[in-house]
C-alpha cells in the first residue's frame, strides 16, 4: 500500500467516523447524566430526513440543518418526557423512538416527494460543500506533508471540523465547568445533587437536549454532506455502533474520538478491499468487510474490551425522597 492510498483510506475514515463521533458524544452527555439513550439511531434518521427535505424545498442547507436539529430535539423531548418526567423505562422509550423515526421518515417522504421514501438529490446551496483550507493547493506537490494536508486535513465539510472540535469542547464542559461536574454527579448520585439544591430533572433534560442537538447535526451530515439526499434507513445502525463505541471509550470524550475513528476505518476498508488484499495478500469477500463494524460492535458489547463501568445511576429514574 503506497502513501497516497493510505491518505485516501484515512480520508474516508474521517468522513465515515464523523456521524459516529457526533452520536457517540450525544450518548456520552445523556448517559453521564444517568439517562440511557438507545434512540440515537432514530434521532439521527429523523434529522437526516428533515434536513434533506427542507434543504431540497428551500435550497438552503442551513435551513435544512436547523430542521434536522429541531426534529432531533423534538424526539429528545419525547424521550425526556417519558423517562425523566414520567419515570418510564428508558430503553423502551429509546426503542419506540427508533421505530417511530423509521416509519415516519419513509411515510412523510413518500407523501411530500413521491419518490419511494427518498428525497430529491441535493446540489448547490442545498448541500454542505468541502472547504479548501489555506495553502492546500499550493502545498499539494510537497512530499509527504502536501498530500497529508491537501487530502486528509483539507477538503472536508464544516460539519466534519465541528465534530472534531466538539471533542475538546465536550471534555472541557464535562471536566472543567461547574455544569459538567453537576452533570456527572447526577449520573452517579442524583440524591446528593438534589440535597445540594440543584435540580436533577433540569440537569437531565439539559443533557438530553445536548444529545438531541448533536444527533441532529449527525443526521444532517449524513444526508447533506456525506450523501446528497435522504434514502430509507440511511442511518444504517450507526446509532447502535455509536453506543458500542461509547462503551469502548468508557464514557470519556477523547477515547470516544479514537473508538469512532476505529469504526470509521472499518467502514472505509469496506470500500477499499484492494487495500486489505495488498496488505495480507488474500482477497477478502465484500460481505465480510461489510460486516466488520457490526462484528466489532458484538465483540465490544460481549465485554472483550475490558471492564467498562457505566454511571451508577444510569437507567434509573430519580424519585425525590419526601
Amino acid at each position: 500500500m503506497d502513501y497516497i492510498t493510505l491518505i485516501q483510506l484515512l480520508d474516508s475514515t474521517v468522513r465515515l467516523a464523523t456521524p459516529l463521533l457526533l452520536a457517540c458524544l450525544a450518548g456520552l452527555f445523556s448517559e453521564r447524566a444517568g439517562v440511557f439513550d438507545i434512540g440515537l439511531e432514530g434521532k439521527m434518521l429523523a434529522a437526516a430526513f428533515f434536513s434533506a427535505a427542507l434543504a431540497s424545498i428551500t435550497g438552503s442547507v442551513w435551513i435544512g440543518l436547523a430542521a434536522g436539529i429541531a426534529s432531533s430535539l423534538a424526539l429528545s423531548a419525547v424521550h425526556g418526557l417519558a423517562s425523566i418526567t414520567f419515570r418510564g423505562n428508558q430503553l423502551i422509550s429509546g426503542v419506540a423512538i427508533n421505530f417511530l423515526a423509521a416509519g415516519m421518515t419513509v411515510l412523510i417522504a413518500q407523501d411530500w416527494f413521491a419518490q419511494g421514501g427518498r428525497t430529491p438529490s441535493l446540489f448547490g446551496g442545498a448541500r454542505f460543500e468541502p472547504i479548501t483550507l489555506p495553502f492546500a493547493d499550493a502545498m499539494a506537490d510537497v512530499p509527504i506533508i502536501g498530500p497529508l494536508y491537501e487530502e486528509l486535513i483539507s477538503g472536508h465539510s464544516i460539519l466534519v471540523y465541528a465534530a472534531f472540535l466538539a471533542v475538546p469542547l465536550t471534555w472541557w464542559i464535562l471536566f472543567r465547568t461547574r455544569f459538567g461536574l453537576r452533570l456527572r454527579a447526577v449520573g452517579e448520585n442524583p440524591a446528593a445533587v438534589d440535597t445540594a439544591g440543584v435540580s436533577v430533572v433540569g440537569l437531565r433534560y439539559a443533557a438530553v437536549a445536548i444529545a438531541g442537538l448533536l444527533c441532529g447535526v449527525a443526521g444532517a451530515y449524513l444526508s447533506t454532506a456525506l450523501q446528497a439526499g435522504f434514502v430509507k434507513d440511511m442511518s444504517a445502525g450507526r446509532g447502535f455502533i455509536a453506543l458500542a463505541a461509547l462503551i469502548f471509550a468508557k464514557w470519556r470524550p477523547w477515547y470516544a474520538l479514537w473508538a469512532t475513528l476505529l469504526f470509521g476505518l472499518f467502514g472505509a476498508l469496506e470500500t477499499r478491499p484492494d487495500v486489505i488484499q495488498s496488505v495480507i495478500g488474500i482477497k477478502v469477500q465484500g460481505q465480510i468487510l461489510s460486516a466488520l463494524p457490526y462484528l466489532m460492535t458484538v465483540v465490544i458489547l460481549a465485554g472483550f474490551v475490558g471492564k467498562a463501568i457505566p454511571p451508577r445511576a444510569g437507567g434509573e429514574p430519580y424519585v425525590k425522597e419526601r
